[in-house]
C-alpha cells in the first residue's frame, strides 16, 4: 500500500518507525510542519518527525499551509492510496481528504468521542480521568468527528503526568495503527460512526494556563500540575523585596485538611524539610519540589536552605 505520513510532534514517532519498517507498505513521503525557531537562542529547529524521516532516508515535504494548491498538488504527485495523520497540527482540507482511495487515517490520543481536539492528553489529566486510550479513525471535515476504526483503552495512574501518559499512548498507537491498516487492506475493518453522546472537546493549551489559581481545590490544582508537566508547567509568583519572581512547582501532594485556621488561599501555612504547605480553596497542596526563576529545580528542603519563606507569605497570580 502506498502511504504518505503526516505528522509533526513526538507522538507520531513510533507510528512513523512502524511504517518505515513495514515491508507490506511503501512509505512514499512524509509531510511535516516547517522548521521553527526554538530554545533561548531561537535557533531554527526541525520538527521531531522530520529528523526521524531523514534518518530513514524518506522524502520530506514541509508546506507552510497544507491547504495551498501547490501543497495539494505535491501530495497528488505522490499518488498515495492512504494518508496516515498523527499529531500533524493542521486541519486537512477536502482536496487532501479526497486524494487517497482508502481515505485518511488519524491516530488520536483519546477514546473518542471524549476529548476531541488539540490537547486530549492534558484534558484527560485535568479532568481527573481514570482511563483514556487511543482511537484510529477516518478523517472527515469536522474536528476529530470521523468514523472510528479501532480503539484501545489505557489506564491513567495517579502519578501520571502529560509526559508519562504521552509515552504510554504513543506505545499503544503504533501497533493499533498497523492493525488498522491491515484491516483496511483486506476489507475486514469497517468504520463505526461516533456516538452523539459523550462528545467533549480539548482546547489548545496556552502558556498562561499554567498559572495557579489558589482558590481552586487542592486536587484540581494537582491535576493541573500533572496536565501541564512538562509544558507549560505549573507556576505562581513569590513576593520578594526586588519584586515578585516566578516560582514553578515541580511535584506536590494533596492533603484534605487545613493547617492554619482561616488561611487565605495561596498562603504558606508551613515550610520545612517535609514540604511547603499552601492553603487552597479546599485542602492544602504540599509542594515537594520547586524551582525559582533563574535557578534549578530542587527539593523543598534545598530551597528553604537558600531562600527565606516565612509562614504567612501569600503567593500571587501576577507581578
Amino acid at each position: 500500500m502506498r502511504i504518505v505520513f503526516m505528522g509533526t510532534a513526538d507522538f507520531g514517532a513510533s507510528c512513523l518507525e512502524a511504517l518505515a519498517g513495514a515491508r507490506e507498505h511503501q512509505l512514499v513521503g512524509v509531510v511535516t510542519q516547517p522548521d521553527r525557531p526554538a530554545g533561548r537562542r531561537q535557533a531554527l529547529t526541525p520538527p521531531p518527525i522530520k529528523t526521524l524521516a531523514l534518518k530513514h532516508g524518506l522524502s520530506v515535504f514541509q508546506p507552510e499551509r497544507i491547504r495551498r494548491p501547490e501543497a495539494v498538488e505535491q501530495l497528488r504527485t505522490l499518488a498515495p492510496e492512504l494518508i496516515v495523520v498523527v499529531a500533524y497540527g493542521q486541519i486537512l482540507p477536502k482536496d487532501v481528504l479526497s486524494l487517497p482511495r482508502l481515505g485518511c487515517v488519524n491516530v488520536h490520543a483519546s477514546l473518542l468521542p471524549r476529548w476531541r481536539g488539540a490537547s486530549p492528553i492534558q484534558a484527560a489529566l485535568l479532568a481527573g480521568d481514570e482511563f483514556t486510550g487511543v482511537t484510529t479513525m477516518l478523517i472527515d471535515e469536522g474536528l476529530d468527528s470521523g468514523p472510528m476504526l479501532l480503539r484501545e483503552r489505557v489506564e491513567i495512574d495517579p502519578d501520571d503526568n502529560a509526559a508519562s501518559l504521552h509515552d504510554k499512548l504513543a506505545a499503544v498507537g503504533s501497533p493499533l495503527l498497523m492493525k488498522t491498516l491491515a484491516g483496511l487492506a483486506d476489507g475486514t475493518l469497517q468504520p463505526t460512526p461516533q456516538p452523539s453522546e459523550g462528545v467533549v472537546c480539548a482546547p489548545k493549551i496556552k502558556k498562561e494556563d499554567g498559572l495557579v489559581d489558589w482558590t481552586q481545590p487542592a486536587p484540581q490544582i494537582r491535576n493541573r500540575l500533572r496536565a501541564f508537566t512538562p509544558w507549560p508547567g505549573l507556576f505562581t509568583f513569590l513576593p520578594m523585596e526586588a519584586g515578585p519572581r516566578v516560582l514553578k512547582i515541580g511535584s506536590a501532594a494533596v492533603e484534605m485538611k487545613t493547617t492554619m485556621q482561616g488561611a487565605a488561599a495561596g498562603t504558606v501555612t508551613a515550610a520545612d524539610k517535609n514540604g511547603i504547605v499552601i492553603a487552597t480553596g479546599e485542602g492544602v497542596l504540599v509542594v515537594r519540589e520547586l524551582q525559582i526563576e533563574g535557578s534549578r529545580r530542587m527539593s523543598a528542603e534545598e530551597f528553604l536552605r537558600g531562600h527565606r519563606l516565612a509562614v504567612g507569605v501569600k503567593l500571587s497570580r501576577g507581578a
